[in-house]
């Protein structure tokens, strides 16, 4: 086999569907899903991030804030979006919003579809690190509920970026990991043909996620009424909860990731 022939198992399958142009958006679920929807833009420091969705809308009758990573569906939208890579004002927006969201008492519903935060030396210089490890330790405490939900690709800190939830969902054809197949095989063995064999190894589809507890749900593929509903109820669950029993459990369900 030629060395850079890359060979496809079913979980390396899921990686490369899960990156695929015609599947839904952010934009695709925020339409279905969510009335009324109005973009706010910016980060109140730099600029605005357009790979970063964020705004408030009404699912069913519930105001809520929803934050977004777009990807585009065509050459010419990926490089609007830059192909769904967000730099640090991306991340300072979505955590504008969530405090915002936080202020009225609105849920936070988080679309996720990124092979990663964007790593060019202009991000850097403008505090990708941190932008990022803000946003984890304030939605940590964040007093309003928050559900995310993978879409797409959720690739490494740009998705964990927005993925420090109450929830973590998952539509059954995504994939969660820390590192992308193709760069874990790079580390691993200095030979990126081996992402197949990185696939199976980093367990980084809904059904083998949802199993270690790393997910809450998988939501069946293009079933939008479906999620709705579910997302829904599950809100509504949350929202009766106590402010302090909700950061608590929120802290709890973090704590005891690794231990079976």
């Amino acid at each position: 086999m030629n060395k850079n022939t890359v060979r496809t198992n079913e979980d390396y399958s899921t990686v490369l569907g899960a990156r695929s142009e015609k599947r839904l958006t952010a934009i695709d679920h925020i339409s279905a899903l969510i009335d009324d929807f109005t973009e706010l833009h910016g980060d109140r420091l730099y600029g605005d991030d357009k790979a970063v969705i964020a705004g408030i809308g009404y699912l069913g009758d519930m105001p809520v804030t929803v934050i977004g990573i777009e990807k585009g569906k065509n050459t010419e939208e990926r490089i609007f979006r830059n192909f769904g890579s967000a730099h640090p004002e991306g991340y300072r927006k979505a955590l504008r919003l969530m405090k915002q969201a936080e202020k009225f008492s609105r849920p936070v519903l988080c679309f996720v579809d990124t092979a990663g935060a964007f790593c060019g030396v202009d991000a850097e210089e403008r505090g990708q690190g941190k932008a990022i490890a803000d946003n984890l330790a304030e939605m940590s405490d964040l007093k309003t509920p928050i559900i995310s939900v993978v879409i797409g690709e959720g690739g490494s800190g740009g998705a964990l970026a927005l993925c420090h939830s109450d929830r973590i969902w998952m539509t059954e054809d995504a994939y969660f990991s820390v590192v992308s197949p193709e760069s874990c095989a790079n580390i691993l063995w200095k030979d990126t043909s081996r992402a197949d064999e990185a696939a199976k190894a980093l367990c980084l589809t809904a059904d083998k996620l949802l199993e270690l507890g790393l997910i809450d749900r998988i939501c069946r593929k293009g079933k939008l009424k479906e999620m709705s509903d579910n997302l829904k109820d599950e809100f509504k669950k949350l929202m009766q909860m106590k402010t302090d029993d909700l950061i608590e459990a929120r802290y709890q369900r973090f704590r005891k990731v690794g231990y079976r």
